[in-house]
């Protein structure tokens, strides 16, 4: 019997590609259109992302702009900006919304670090919980007898394996996160 380590990959792969998703969000200084990806707009009474109301664009690198669609969303995207606790001021010039991005003090790029190692720690647990699964599928057909001892030995060690891989980029995206944040 064959154990197939591709499905545990798999997984691992979209954990890291959430992580990366999670740090495109946080603020570095820099403009960066992922930065509103987190906003969600009040669209008819449904919560939209805001790219379904709007064009994001990064005309200089600190400032955004967020071209409404429809004049009569303007107030939303705003509200939504505002709601998504993302600490930006947005400025409407008719249908155009434009958001300056300020200088990070020091106290906000340390927090920016703390919520960042949130993600990464949450990103850890979800590779654990992985390797968890792996690990039952594992000794469930070791108890039904369709593996061996050894062969089941030799897949908890690739998984174990696969599962350190991972921590270890997670560990990399954080420190490589990190220093964007603080070194501006």
């Amino acid at each position: 019997m064959e154990y197939d380590l591709n499905d545990l990959k798999e997984k691992m792969e979209k954990a890291i590609e959430a992580l990366k998703k999670e740090f495109m969000g946080l603020r570095t200084g820099r403009a960066h259109i992922n930065l509103l990806d987190s906003v969600r707009v009040d669209l008819y009474g449904q919560l939209s992302p805001l790219n379904q109301v709007s064009t994001v664009a990064v005309p200089e690198s600190r400032t955004l702009s967020v071209q409404v669609w429809d004049k009569s969303m303007v107030k939303a995207v705003e509200k939504g900006i505002l709601n998504a606790d993302l600490g930006l001021s947005p400025v409407v010039e008719g249908q155009l919304i434009r958001i300056h991005l300020p200088e990070l003090s020091e106290e906000r790029r340390r927090d920016l670090v703390k919520i960042a190692a949130k993600y990464s720690e949450a990103c850890r647990v979800s590779i654990r919980n992985i390797r968890r699964d792996g690990m039952d599928v594992v000794k469930k057909m070791e108890k039904n007898h369709e593996s061996s001892k050894d062969d089941a030995h030799k897949f908890t060690a690739e998984i174990q394996k696969l599962t350190d891989e991972y921590i270890k980029k997670i560990d990399s995206l954080f420190h490589h996160k990190e220093q964007d944040i603080l070194t501006l």
